[in-house]
Parts: structure tokens; sequence; C-alpha cells
């Protein structure tokens, strides 16, 4: 939520990102304003009521008080009820609306309204080439039966699937290979020199294993609970399956304080995610990329304003180095206003190369938020000065395990249908060189 003090200082930059984010037919700015503008008068008007009753009740105290008082006392109380009444309800409709104005972007971002105005900033690594005509994942997967749909959907339904046999043992390898390096501070000290990133920290990040649950307040607060047909809620209460685990890692210090030499604090959580992927059936039907239920390995960082942006460009070079590893082509793309998102002020994907698909497809997003998700979440630092000010948020994605291990079946196949296994998940693997 942006401040209503920056929205006046900033206006022209809040029109801007309302029509390029795409939201000009769903806010109005002027409303907003003059909501503000009624809650403060209201607001002045109750706090004179409230000052004249401190008087008359002081005046009562010291003797019988006079009949005009005491009718002046029952017409305060009158008055001041309807008047909270009043900006209580003018505080609803401005929170309400504020809710809605997105985060402005940063000077960088491309000016788009669809995805087609997303830029490809870098394309790196040559493209494998076949002898063969490669198979999809999804073949390969149902050949070496390592993916089982139909009986998943007899158990639950469509976009879930059994992972089974070696698959499993991927899985499990790519994750010990990301959280055993992104806790060495050595590999982050690493990635920052390759990349001449200054003035930022290298300490490592804590692994997490977060609830997969979350309040429907922290989860609005996270400004993440939208759109809600695309979230799945537990009947009777006020719970939600998490989307992606930065929810439930970027709301977990609400109402917090951290000191400022405590900051940079990073998380890599793990967590099974849950999405209804509404608005997709018929898309991606094949195979396992648009589940249900998929796991996720996700960065969350909270720092400081000046070493936001840092933080944001150092969650963008971790996730080419993890990519690297791996030894897999890829692109990186800078979102444009349209598709970084509402709280985001900037966002970059980076898309690996899916030989069975012939095409580029998202493995990664990182999305950097300003101060737009703390405010509403009240996760504060104090400054050496002592002063205290709102932190500032990342996220972003470490691997989402599905579409990575896509990516390492379709890129490492063999004529055969196995797979040979990228060096640096060997380790992982007992030393195997294929699955």
């Amino acid at each position: 939520m942006l401040d209503i003090n920056f929205i006046r200082a900033n206006r022209q930059r809040v029109e801007n990102a309302i029509r390029n984010k795409g939201y000009v037919d769903e806010i109005d700015l002027n409303h907003v304003l003059m909501l503000d503008d009624q809650r403060k008068e209201l607001s002045g008007q109750a706090d004179t009521l409230r000052q004249e009753r401190n008087q008359i009740s002081a005046q009562m105290k010291n003797g019988k008080p006079d009949q005009a008082l005491i009718d002046r006392g029952k017409a305060i109380k009158k008055d001041l009820s309807e008047i909270e009444s009043k900006l209580s309800e003018v505080e609803s409709s401005y929170i309400k609306e504020l809710k809605t104005i997105p985060n402005v972007y940063e000077d960088d971002v491309p000016i788009g309204l669809s995805e087609d105005d997303n830029e490809v900033a870098e394309v790196v690594g040559e493209l494998p080439q076949f002898k063969f005509e490669p198979k999809n994942h999804y073949e390969i997967g149902v050949m070496r039966d390592w993916i089982d749909k139909e009986r998943a959907a007899k158990v639950t339904g469509a976009r879930f699937a059994y992972i089974k046999g070696d698959m499993v043992k991927l899985q499990m390898a790519i994750v010990n290979f990301v959280m055993n390096s992104l806790s060495n501070e050595e590999v982050i000290k690493e990635i920052i020199e390759k990349n001449k990133l200054t003035g930022i920290s290298s300490k490592p990040f804590t692994i997490v294993l977060p609830p997969l649950m979350l309040r429907t307040e922290m989860y609005d607060a996270m400004d993440r609970l939208e759109p809600r047909e695309d979230r799945y809620k537990i009947e009777g209460e006020e719970l939600w399956l998490q989307g992606s685990a930065e929810h439930v890692l970027g709301s977990m210090h609400a109402n917090e304080i951290f000191d400022e030499k405590d900051l940079p604090v990073r998380y890599l959580g793990y967590a099974t995610s849950f999405r209804q992927e509404a608005g997709t059936y018929g898309k991606d039907m094949e195979g396992i990329i648009r589940m249900h239920q998929f796991d996720k390995l996700e960065m969350e960082s909270f720092s400081t304003k000046e070493t936001s942006r840092k933080e944001h460009e150092l969650f963008v070079a971790i996730q080419r180095w993890l990519v690297e590893q791996l030894v897999l082509p890829y692109r990186v793309i800078r979102k444009c206003t349209y598709d970084i998102g509402k709280p985001d002020a900037r966002g970059i994907d980076i898309e690996v190369w899916l030989p069975g698909q012939n095409k580029y497809r998202e493995t990664h997003t990182a999305d950097y938020m300003t101060d737009y998700q703390s405010r509403r979440l009240n996760t504060r630092v104090r400054r050496e000065s002592g002063e205290v000010e709102l932190v500032h948020t990342n996220d972003a994605t470490a691997f989402a395990l599905g579409r990575i291990m896509i990516a390492v079946i379709e890129n490492y196949q063999k004529e055969d249908g196995t797979i040979r296994i990228p060096e640096v998940l060997r380790k992982y693997l007992d030393g195997k060189e294929t699955l």
C-alpha cells in the first residue's frame, strides 16, 4: 500500500502506475483523495468535540453543573456519536480504495499493457542439439513411470500427479543443492563478486520450512490474496492454503521491528504450494506445468530502503547462478508495467529453454516491492539513529521444482529416455551420472 502523503506529492507517478499497470478503469484517484480530506475533516471535528467534552467533565467535578452545561454535554455526546459513525464509514472506504492503488514502478521498467511488451534483456547458453527428435518431459515421465496423472485424477481430480521413483530423487537432489549453496556465505560472496555487486551484504540465507496456511488478514496484508478465485480457502475457517512460500515468509515479521544491524534478513523457504490456476483450463494440460499443487524453493528478504534495490539485483544474480550451475540455456526478461503486478516496483523473469516444447518457458521470477507490502504488514526497522521506518521487501524463485525438473529432463535426455544428471547434482545422487 502506498502512503497517502507520497501519493499527493507524486501524483503524476501514481497516475502513470495506475494507467500503465492496467488499473485505469478500476481506480478513481480523485475519490481516494476526497475520502482522505473527509477523513481528516471528520477526525478534526471529533477531536474538537472530545476536547470540549473533557472540559465539561472537568467543570462538572467542581460542583453541581448548571443546566446549560448538562444540555451541552448531551449535545456533544449525540454529535460525537454521529461524527464517529460517519468517520468509521469514511475510514473503511478510504482504506479499501487506498489498497487498490498499485505500487509505482522503477524508471527502467518497460511500459506495456500485455506480456508481449516484456523485453528480452539477455540470452545465455547454447541450445542443445539432438540426433533424434527430443521428447517432452511428460512422454519421458510416463515411459519411465515417473509421472502418473491418471491415478492422481482418480484420487484428487485433474491437475494433480504422483511423482515417483528417480524423479523424486532428482527433486530432492535439487533441493539439497540449493539449500547447501544459499546457506553458504562463500557462495553468496562468489555470486556478488561475479556480478560486480557493491555495497551489499554476503549474509547467507536461513532455511525455513514454513506453514502451508495463513490467515485472511495476513494474506491480504501481503497483497497476494487476490485474485481469490485462484486461491484455496479452508471451509469454515479464515485460513487459506498458501500459493507460494513468500506468502508465509513475508508475513512472518508482521508488526515487528528489526534492528538495523540485523538486516538484511534472508530466508529460503521450501513449501508445497497450491493454486487453482483459474482461467487456465485447456492450457498446458499435458505434463506437470500448471498443477494445482507444486513444490517451490523461494527466497525472501527484509532490508533497508537504501539496499533493497541491490537485494533485488542479488536475487536475480542468484537465480542466474543456479540455472548456470545446471548448465541450462536461458534468457532474462525485463517485465513490463502490466506484467510486474500490483505490488511490484520492478520484476525480472528467467525463462529456460525446453527442447520438448521448442521454446523458452518461465521458471523464475524476482519481485521488488519497496515498502509497499511492509506498510500493511507494519514491519519496520529501527535505524542506528533511533528512527523507526518501514523495511523494504524482495522475493524471488530459487527453483520451482516441477519446472526445473522439466528443464533438466528435456535438456539432458538421451534417445533411450534416460537422463544425464547435471554434474553439480551427482554428489546428491550417490555419484550416478544417469537416471
